[in-house]
This record gives structure tokens, sequence and C-alpha cells, in this order.
């Protein structure tokens, strides 16, 4: 007799694994990535493995820390890393056929992103330094104690990654690997990102804001560094926010990902150029593809994102291979210098990384769908023949039943088509009525898509439909829709959810409108507030790491100052007025659904004033049950990456909340009127 599957439990987030970061040796035989777990203490743990592509026998490399980004040496005899083993992360190098591995930073503030030189003798890197620190600063160090007070003299001076940065900038340097001798590449008061080596090893192409004043001046160009030393070149105008820059195997070309600066800092649809150095200049060759290049896809296992490769050159420079996301899926295109895109890897899923080795024509590609948090899939370039070659939570996943997604597309009001899941409840019979709840993404320039969500599957195993939905504003649908919602939140956006809901109780005779409930997190709790004071259809809702209130936003915010700027087109200045219309907190005397405010203390981005705000003009008006529950030490990734135990709880607290006001109470028929406006 077959043991009936159960549904997955909050505390099942403690048992999975995922697989990133894949990196093919140079001869493409060899494979080295990242597992990701959860360790039985409840901390997270990063180890590296190796895997023959003919063998199927993945070993591990390292063990018993965080050892992440795991870089090939040219010629495949050493892997460099990035490991906490010495307290921060530093640069560890390893014999690729295994034994003890060797430090080769030391630098007070840990470092990030190594990248080999052509050569094999250098590692180029970054490292934040703060004002006064140089790179022979030595972990070890820092002093001790808190300070009795801190001047700040920036205007941005927090980040929801960093902290409080105060005056510290991301600086570059090389190391020896031989010696571990480090020459800075970088100063000043500017934050630089590594790109990589010139193929003849005598540049470094980087991205920096080096404007006049950078906490004003948002662009981000290209600059070419020579390793010996002398002037940079500047590739770009200044009228762009450009990334991950990588050569042409012959050198004479330069690919780049990005877009130039209209009015339009998140809502832009980053592109792929190409500066050619025989010509001096540079061209968008996507610029009539209209799909968002890399992967915008949200979940919430795998945060806060991973490396891109950026675009991959083909071995004759014709093209270049890369991650784009199109209609809830991301996957692996092809380009051609004249503008012509091929789908290479595609299908219903998430790929949030590859490794393309083109004379083994094969291609390892990290991918996520619905039933995977993240594994990886040798793919054949020649034939497109797929090879899984990780499993990582097969053996936990066998004793649990998954609902499968459905894809909708239905129609706005004003003619737009619109694109969603319906996820069934676990045990799902016919004839029988389930309450509901909406899911709204962040960003919200972001894009909810075909891969695993684990707070999803966890409504869907406590008995709940779950409705998801992509409305306006959304990445994946072309550049006006992404666009669409500056300037009018709580407009069409609005409009858009509550027409993906009454689709949902028009063509799904299973779910129940008299209990709906309504969820969010960062732009999806803004919208959460906002459709809550907007209607009393939804019986609960959980908010987020919210917004309230876009007037105090602008300046509390990491981002507040300029976000505003762009999404609702307003500053507390010249037009105060618009930033109150489009605030939650203006609406809250109607509110009267039974809501839920939940924060990280250590939010920056929707720093959590704007949660007590919501609570107690809530509390005070006392129209509805609320209840607000503060996380210490949690940023604005708690609900992704946050402390393990605290992702627990957060969403014990959603489902029992729902189970509080549409489960326990389902016979309880509550009449009232919509109050729309």
């Amino acid at each position: 007799m077959t043991q009936a599957k159960r549904g997955i439990t909050a505390e099942d987030l403690y048992q999975m694994r995922y697989a990133s970061d894949p990196q093919l040796s140079p001869d493409g035989k060899t494979l080295a990535y990242v597992e990701n777990q959860i360790d039985e203490s409840h901390a997270y743990q990063n180890h590296l493995y190796l895997r023959r592509l003919d063998v199927d026998d993945p070993q591990p490399l390292t063990s018993g820390f965080r050892d992440t980004f795991p870089r090939w040496s040219p010629d495949g005899s050493k892997i460099s890393f990035v490991s906490n083993r010495s307290g921060k992360p530093q640069i560890w190098l390893i014999d690729a056929n295994g034994g003890e591995a060797r430090q080769l930073t030391c630098c007070k503030n840990g470092v990030s992103n190594p990248i080999w030189s052509p050569d094999g003798k250098y590692i180029v890197f970054s490292s934040i330094l703060d004002e006064g620190e140089t790179f022979a600063d030595q972990e070890g160090t820092e002093e001790k104690g808190n300070a009795k007070a801190i001047h700040v003299g920036r205007l941005k001076y927090k980040s929801d990654d960093l902290g409080f940065i105060y005056e510290k900038n991301k600086q570059l340097a090389i190391a020896h690997v031989e010696t571990g001798e480090v020459t800075p590449l970088s100063d000043g008061p500017y934050n630089h990102t590594i790109g990589s080596w010139s193929p003849d090893g005598k540049w470094l192409a980087i991205t920096a804001n080096r404007a006049e004043d950078p906490d004003f001046q948002h662009s981000v160009d290209v600059f070419l560094i020579p390793f010996e030393g002398g002037e940079w070149k500047k590739l770009t105008n200044s009228k762009g926010i450009f990334a991950y820059p990588t050569w042409s195997n012959d050198g004479k070309k330069l690919a780049y990902i990005g877009s130039e600066l209209d009015t339009h800092l998140y809502a832009a649809q980053k592109r792929i150029w190409v500066y050619d150095f025989e010509n001096g200049d540079y061209t968008c060759i996507t610029a009539d593809w209209d799909v968002q290049v890399g992967d915008s896809t949200i979940g919430d296992m795998r945060s806060p994102g991973h490396p891109n490769p950026g675009a991959v050159w083909t071995a004759d420079g014709k093209g270049m291979y890369f991650i784009a996301s199109e209609r809830g899926n991301s996957g692996i295109y092809h380009v051609t210098l004249d503008g012509q895109v091929t789908h290479v890897v595609a299908g219903n899923r998430n790929i949030y990384g590859f490794s393309l080795h083109e004379n083994e024509q094969t291609v390892v590609a990290a991918i996520s769908d619905p039933f995977t948090p993240g594994d990886l899939y040798q793919v054949s370039l020649k034939d497109g023949e797929e090879k899984r070659l990780t499993a990582l939570n097969k053996e936990l996943f066998a004793g649990i039943e998954l609902p499968v997604p459905e894809e909708i597309e239905f129609v706005a009001k004003d003619g737009w088509k619109l694109h969603g899941w319906m996820l069934k409840p676990v045990g799902f019979e016919e004839g029988k009525k389930y309450p509901m709840v909406l899911q709204i993404h962040g960003g919200p320039h972001s894009m909810y898509g075909n891969t695993f969500f684990h707070e999803f599957q966890l409504l869907a195993a406590k008995g709940y439909a779950v409705l998801y939905t992509n409305p306006r504003g959304s990445f994946g649908y072309g550049e006006r829709f992404v666009q669409a919602c500056c300037g009018d939140y709580g407009g069409n956006d609005y409009r858009d959810l509550m027409t993906a809901v009454q689709f949902a109780c028009d063509h799904f005779d299973f779910v129940d409108e008299d209990r709906l409930g309504v969820a969010g997190g960062s732009y999806g709790g803004f919208m959460t507030n906002w459709i809550v004071g907007k209607t009393n259809r939804f019986k609960a809702g959980v908010t987020d790491r919210s917004i309230c209130n876009w007037v105090s936003f602008y300046g509390v915010s990491d981002i507040g100052y300029f976000f505003t700027a762009e999404e609702i087109q307003a500053n507390p200045f010249t037009n105060p007025e618009k930033m109150w219309q489009h605030s939650p907190i203006r609406l809250v005397e109607n509110i009267e659904t039974p809501l839920l405010i939940m924060h990280g203390e250590h939010d920056y981005r929707c720093p959590i004033e704007q949660a007590e705000q919501l609570y107690v003009t809530l509390k005070h008006q006392g129209k509805a049950p609320v209840s607000f529950v503060r996380f210490p030490g949690a940023s604005h990734e708690l609900s992704r990456s946050g402390d393990p135990e605290q992702r627990v709880l957060r969403l014990q607290y959603t489902t029992d909340w729902f189970d509080s006001y549409l489960v326990v109470h389902q016979k309880e028929k509550v009449e009232k009127p919509c109050k729309c406006q």
C-alpha cells in the first residue's frame, strides 16, 4: 500500500538544499559548484563540490564553512574560492585534486569577487575600505567597543546590503598568487566593481560611479584599468548604468549589460551593449528586442542573487550567450552582433546561472522550477539534450506533495493582457470550497515565475489556494509594461490585481469568495496595505517589510531620496500632495480587514518606522484587528536569506494568522459592503 504524501512544512526549510554557481574547468571535463544548505544548528553552510561530467559521483572539495565563488585557475590546476573560515570572507586556494586550502588574503573587512588573470599569476578582488583604511590593514585589527559618536557626512550613508556604510567604499586590488602581495588598483570616494581581464592580461574592465558626487548622480560607467599602471580609459558617457563587462576572445570588443538613463533607474529594461575598440564606439545590439536581459525571477530560496556571468562570448567573437527573463521564465539565449536572438535553453523554469564550454559544446545550467529549489543540468549545444547532474532534495521531496501551478491568462479592464498562476491546495477535492490567498511580489520591477516558492507551497499544504500574478510594473512583458506603474502606484496595478482575483473567483469553482486573504512584501506589502484600505473584500491580510507613507520613506530609506522621484514621480518639496495620495496610511480610516504586520528591525530599504506608523495608526483607530511582529537584527532580506529560524517563525506567523480568519471562522459569513474608491 502506497503511503500518502504530506504537505510541506515551514520547518522543511532546514532540510532543503540547492546548487549554485556552476564553473566548468578549462578543459570542460570537470565541474565545480556550490551546494547550499542549513546545518543542524540552523546556520547557513556552503560547500564546494567537484564532479567529472563523465562520472556520476560528485566529490566534496570543502566542508564545514561558508565557502563560495569557486573559480578555476587558467591551467585548471587550482581553484580559488571565498571562505569565512578565518572569520571574514577571504580568498583561499586549493589544489584541484584536493588537499589543504591556503589563505591568500587577510583583508580587514574581507573580500569578494576574485577573478584570475589570464596567466594565472594574479587575482583581482574587491574589498570595502573605510576612510583611512588600506589593503595593508589585516583581519583581526578591528576596533572593539561601540563608538561614542559617529559623524555622517554623506547623503548615502546606509545600505540594506551592508548596513551603515558612512564613508566606506568598494575598492579594487590585485593579489600575487605565489607571494600574497597586494597591490591597490583604486581609491577615492567611489564604489568599484570587477568585470574581467583582457585576454592579453594588460587591461581590467571594471564598472564604477566616479561622478563628482556619486550620491546624486547614479550613472555607472565602464572603465579600463591598465594592469601595469597608468591612466584609466572611460568607455561610456555617464548616461547609463552598466555592469558585467566581458571581453571577446580576440580582445577587440567588450560586451556589457545595462541601460541608458532616461527618467528610469529601476524600471529600465537591461540590454546588451558592445564596445568596438577598432572604431572607438559602442552600440546596443538588443535595442530592438523588448525583453529584460538577466534573471528577474523572484523567489524565497536563493537570495540575494548569484554571480552573473554576463554576456559570454562565442569563440569566433560573432555572438554571445546570456540569461533573459520573459513571461515568468528565465532562459539562456544567444545573440549575434547584428541583434539576431535565439532561445538556446528554454522551458517553464528559472535559469539563474550557467557555465559554458564552447569547444565541448556543453552548458551547465543552474535551474529551478516549481518543484526544484535549485539543481544543475548539463545541456548539449548540439542537440539540446539534457542530463540532470544533481537532485539535492530527492529524498526529502519523495514524501511531500507539491501541487502543480496552473498558468492563467486574463485581460485587464483597459485591455492589457495579464498573466499569472493558480496553485491548488494539497489534497484537493473536486466540489469542495477552499480559501484563497493573493500573493503580491516586491520590486515592483521583478517577476513571479516558474520557480520554487516555499511560502506558496506551505500555504497550499495548509489548505489554501494561492493566486500569484505579474501586474503592470513587472519585468517579463516588455518595457512599456514594466514602466506602466511609475507615477501610478495603487492605480492600474491595483486594478490588475483585483481583476486577477475576480478572474480566479469566476473561473475556479473551488475558490470560496467569502474567504480571501492577501499578502505581500516590500512593494507587495505596500500593495497589501493599499488593498485593505480600498476594499473589505479580503478577510485577512499579511504585510511584510512594507511601505505605508511615501513622505517619510523619502528620508529614511537607503534609496528613498531617489526611488520616490522615479516610482511616485514626486518629492516632499515640489509635490508632497502626490506622495500623500499614493500613501496607504491615508486610507487607514477605511481599514477593517484583520492585518498582521511583520518587519525586520534592521531593514534599511523599507525601514521599520513604516510598520510602526501603520501599527500605531491602526491600533489607535480601533476598527481592524492588528498584530505587529518585529524581527530583531533582520534586514529587508528576512524572508529570503535572513536568519533561518526567523524565516520559519515568519512563515508560522503567516499561516497562523490566515488560519485564524480564513479557516477557524470559515462558517462566519461576514457581509460588509465594498469600500472601493
